[in-house]
Parts: C-alpha cells; structure tokens; sequence
C-alpha cells in the first residue's frame, strides 16, 4: 500500500514537469517537431499511469471512506469525490489535447491543440492535487 501511494505522490512531479514541458514548448517552438510530439505522448502516457494507480489506491485507500457523513468530512470528500473528478476532467483533456494535435494541419494548429487543452489540464491538477499545505487532506511531497 505504502509503495503504491510513494508511486503515485512521486510520479506526480515527472507529470506535472512533463506537463509544464509540453505546454512551455507549445508557446515558445515555431516548428513541429518529433521531440513536442513526444513530450506530448510521454505526458499523456504518465498521466494514464497516474489514473491506474490512482484507482488502485481508491478502492484500497483508509482515505476513501463511504461511511454516512463522509461528504461532510473534508479528507473523505476530497479523495472520494474531488481528486478523482478534477483529475478524470485534466485526464480527458491531455487526451483531447493530444489526440488534436496530432490531427492538426500544420504547426500552428498542433501546438494551439496543446496550449489549449494542456493549460486546461494543468489548471485542474493543481486545483485537484492534495498539497501539503492543505493539511486537512493528510498528505506530504512525496
């Protein structure tokens, strides 16, 4: 249980910097290349991982209780309802994002897809990622 919560705190880094990655590419590059498209790949694929372990962790997880009342507890609400909801929506948009650009005609289309969709993701993850500083959700850095 242990390795599977160090697994999915960790591998959040490595998405969120490939995120930013893709997102910082697709504002800064002029030509299309094979490295955006798979920086684009690599992020979408990581966050894919990122859902398995999650749902892994959801239905093993102390922190996702359906006990009467657990709307109204913070931590309970929050791993069982807004994690998993703010990130399923960021996940569908890298998806869209990638899928996009990779159908877009030229440069500009390509990485328009990506400034889109992948700003749009990232907005939603750190909406939805328990962050130390909220230390009624129990979670560290790592």
């Amino acid at each position: 249980m242990q390795a599977l919560v160090s697994a999915h705190s960790g591998l959040r880094w490595i998405a969120l910097l490939l995120l930013l990655l893709a997102i910082i590419n697709a504002f800064t590059a002029k030509n299309y290349e094979k490295k955006h498209r798979l920086v684009n790949l690599f992020t979408m694929i990581t966050f894919h991982t990122q859902l398995v372990l999650g749902i892994i962790l959801y239905f093993i997880s102390d922190k996702v209780q359906f006990t009467e009342g657990w709307m109204k507890e913070a931590m309970y609400r929050f791993y069982g309802m807004e994690h998993l909801s703010g990130m399923l929506l960021a996940i569908i948009a890298i998806t869209i994002g990638h899928s996009k650009s990779k159908k877009g005609a030229d440069a500009a289309a390509k990485f328009k897809a990506i400034k889109l969709w992948y700003v749009l993701a990232l907005i939603l993850v750190v909406a939805f990622i328990p962050w130390p500083f909220r230390t009624e959700l129990g979670a560290g850095w790592f």
